[in-house]
């Protein structure tokens, strides 16, 4: 009796102890708002959508200390809709992000489906709107947001400079070039500035062409606004070329943000599908993690061009958007 009593004691202190080295959190964002786009085919056209300003999720994350400051970690993150309790991403589990890593003093090296350095690179540094709102600088240029499959590595940060580099694998059978990806970012960051240089790569189903991005990008932080910069060099299928500039500006104030972006998308080819948007964003937060938040977005295409104005999880109909909603982070 006293063996078995000690061996359930005993079992009992395992997880204990693994839970000492481990952390879980459940995470998300519920977000939903009201969108006006006017200026397509079918007119004006007036919704609830979910994920305005960022995408409604929610997500599991973890880490487990392996022990020598060698680190795994993993997220999975679900997308939804909150308008219609449906999933996003094309009905994924975890379409938003799933992956495992390790991380050491070395680095982190993790795999799975992700975001892609170039992307975070565009929405963390150059775009004030984070990739949201009307005014996302996406709605006319390139974000190579997600790669499936794909093997990651970030370097650590030395005298101020850091590099990630991303190969996403196409898995074509008999032909290991199709589809894959290459996307990598060089940065560096000072106290009040961070300088970014990012490209990827594309391969079509055949790898028979290619598209191809370079992006510079900077943010600047004055103490009372944050400026920001960018220029994009693009190659795309079949023989396309143009090239994107970015300007815009953040500026807090107590519990208020506001935003103001210029994006100009410069048609290289005879076709000279020129375009242009402004945008206007603002925020207010209720507390620390409840916000509400306006905006609004106009595209002025040229030559046949036909740029939307979208939101975080929409592409838009239209060349104008208006946004008026809620934000939950938890």
């Amino acid at each position: 009796m006293n063996k078995i009593i000690i061996a359930i004691m005993a079992s009992s202190l395992v997880p204990a102890a693994a839970m000492a080295q481990s952390a879980l959190t459940v995470y998300g964002v519920a977000d939903v708002g009201l969108v006006r786009e006017t200026g397509g085919a079918a007119g004006s056209v007036n919704t609830i959508n979910s994920g305005v300003a960022s995408g409604s999720r929610l997500g599991f994350k973890g880490t487990e200390d392996l022990g020598g400051g060698v680190n795994a970690y993993f997220v999975l993150e679900h997308g939804v809709n909150i308008d219609t309790g449906s999933s996003a991403q094309g009905g994924l589990l975890f379409g938003r992000q799933a992956f495992l890593g390790v991380s050491s003093k070395l680095g982190a090296v993790s795999f799975g489906r992700q975001y892609s350095p170039y992307y975070r690179a565009m929405r963390d540094i150059v775009d004030p709107f984070c990739d949201g709102l009307a005014g996302q600088a996406g709605n006319i240029t390139v974000s190579n947001a997600r790669l499936d499959n794909m093997a990651g590595y970030a370097s650590p940060t030395l005298y101020g400079f850091a590099a990630e580099l991303a190969v996403g694998m196409g898995e074509v059978p008999d032909n290991s070039a199709a589809k894959r990806a290459y996307s990598t970012v060089l940065s560096y960051t000072a106290k009040t500035l961070v300088v970014t240089l990012g490209w990827h790569q594309q391969q079509n189903a055949l790898a028979t062409d290619s598209s191809a991005n370079t992006l510079l990008g900077a943010k600047y932080n004055w103490g009372v606004a944050e400026g920001h910069l960018g220029y994009a060099r693009n190659k795309g299928l079949l023989g396309a070329r143009s090239e994107d500039a970015i300007v815009g500006v953040s500026v807090p104030f107590g519990a208020h943000k506001a935003y103001a972006s210029y994006v100009r998308h410069d048609d290289t080819t005879h076709a000279n599908r020129d375009a242009s948007q402004w945008g206007l964003g603002y925020t207010y937060a209720l507390s620390k993690r409840t916000d509400v938040y306006a905006a609004y977005a106009r595209i002025g295409n040229r030559n046949g061009a036909s740029f939307k104005v979208g939101n975080a999880t929409t592409d838009g109909t239209g060349n104008t958007g208006a946004n008026l909603g809620m934000r939950h982070t938890f």
